[in-house]
């Protein structure tokens, strides 16, 4: 939107030429991250206080670490705060004639739509289950199979407008063409290895790169700040790899793939982190709010599009580490008690208690010590992600 009009009163006159500034990428993603941090630490206090409010309170289980009980009551659904952070700034500053702009806000706001029905029910209807899981998974499924299908053709693309072409001559081969080079997925820290996906194993992969990290970050959102740093660590450095492949040099140097318009994609990544950290601010320990389903869900989403975007879904593995780890010991500990209850007629369990962050809490980890140091690891992983940018 500022972008246009920047653009417009920089042709009027010499002296307005000032404005061409805002051409600038790297210039409209800190001022994007700006934005959302101002709007988020000045909405913060009345999006808590108006949740506190209509009694959207945080409902805690009971079998849950003991000391999670005065946690009760906290406003929760605060990812409405997060959402409306990157909202606003991504149609100030982001270029809205980017394709992958807009997939990228119809998956945020979709999976935080489904995360907004979820704590809904479960909080203002005293519905302990919340959604569905069925239900949930479908919505989750429309919204990832319709990004999966865009991104097919948006990463394969070689300009703006052609997408839509590329969609009709992949229909008009009967559904053989292939995608490019550029598609492919691709291995890091190997400047030769990556897997030729095709159109469908393209969605697919897609599909459960964008669902998956949606609900790990889902199950990581347990402690207070424990989600939201890690989100932003990893939003950035997806956001570098977007700069990097949407600049022709830089790609070509680094031996990355040239996606046309993916640049654009660090103004949504800087709008993220600006929102994310705004949401620390009240998020930390002791939490003043929740961030939900609502944020929890959406952010997920969101990261998992970025590193379809960018040809990184295995980087996005390795940077988002603890996401995969919390997730896994979630699907062990299920697996197991199953499986143990019925060999044995009594279920028994892998870790103390899932997720992960919960087992240390019951070893006698103080909570802001799990939390700080899962962020240390989150560090460690996101900088070994980057290295993967030179070292191949």
């Amino acid at each position: 939107m500022l972008l246009e009009l920047a653009k417009w009163l920089s042709q009027l006159s010499p002296e307005t030429r000032f404005f061409a500034v805002f051409n600038y990428l790297t210039l409209r993603a800190l001022l994007a991250m700006a934005t959302a941090l101002i709007i988020g630490l000045v909405a913060g206090p009345r999006v808590i206080r108006r949740l506190a409010e209509m009694k959207f309170g945080q409902a805690v289980r009971t079998d849950g670490p003991q000391t999670h009980l005065v946690k009760q009551g906290t406003p929760t659904m605060g990812g409405v705060l997060i959402l409306i952070s990157i909202g606003i700034s991504v149609l100030l500053w982001a270029d809205l004639s980017n394709r992958f702009i807009w997939i990228l806000m119809l998956v945020t706001m979709g999976f935080g739509w489904v995360g907004w029905a979820d704590d809904y029910r479960k909080i203002v209807n005293r519905d302990p289950n919340g959604m569905p899981s069925r239900e949930k998974y479908m919505w989750q499924t429309i919204i990832g199979v319709i990004a999966a299908i865009g991104l097919a053709f948006s990463v394969s693309a070689g300009a703006e407008g052609h997408t839509l072409a590329l969609f009709w001559k992949w229909l008009g081969s009967g559904m053989t063409m292939p995608l490019p080079n550029k598609a492919d997925l691709i291995v890091p820290f190997f400047k030769t290895i990556s897997m030729p996906l095709g159109v469908f194993g393209f969605m697919l992969l897609a599909y459960f790169v964008i669902v998956g990290t949606s609900n790990a970050v889902n199950l990581t959102d347990g402690l207070d700040g424990l989600a939201i740093m890690p989100t932003v660590m990893v939003g950035v450095a997806l956001g570098i790899f977007a700069y990097v492949e949407g600049n022709f040099k830089y790609a070509n140097y680094l031996l990355l793939p040239n996606i046309k318009g993916a640049g654009e994609v660090l103004v949504f990544c800087a709008a993220m982190a600006g929102a994310g950290l705004a949401f620390l601010w009240f998020n930390a320990y002791p939490a003043q709010v929740f961030m939900g389903d609502v944020g929890a869900l959406a952010l997920g989403g969101a990261l998992g599009t970025i590193a379809v975007i960018v040809r990184q879904e295995l980087v996005l593995f390795i940077m988002g580490g603890v996401f995969v780890v919390e997730t896994l010991s979630v699907a062990a500990q299920v697996l197991y008690f199953k499986y143990t209850k019925k060999r044995y007629g009594q279920g028994r369990r892998i870790l103390l208690m899932a997720p992960l962050h919960h087992h240390y809490e019951q070893k006698g980890w103080r909570e802001t010590q799990v939390v700080v140091r899962f962020w240390i690891i989150t560090i460690m992983l996101v900088l070994i992600g980057l290295a993967s940018l030179k070292i191949r």
